[in-house]
């Protein structure tokens, strides 16, 4: 799981397994399989780094 911010400042936490697609312009919105959508102060790469952070996370999890 990632922890992210909405505008408002509300922390929340997403499973980004089941993120589709990342756009930033300028907001960053993500959008989640189920074509729901949340907007958050994180900007792309941020989030590509909390992703990969989780799934070296998941991986060291399994592996050792």
């Amino acid at each position: 799981m990632i922890i992210l911010h909405k505008m408002n400042g509300d922390e929340f936490i997403l499973n980004p397994i089941h993120i589709e697609t990342v756009e930033e312009k300028p907001d960053t919105m993500i959008t989640l399989t189920n074509d729901k959508k949340y907007l958050v102060k994180e900007k792309r790469d941020e989030i590509i780094q909390k992703i990969m952070e989780y799934r070296k996370r998941l991986h060291d999890l399994y592996e050792g």
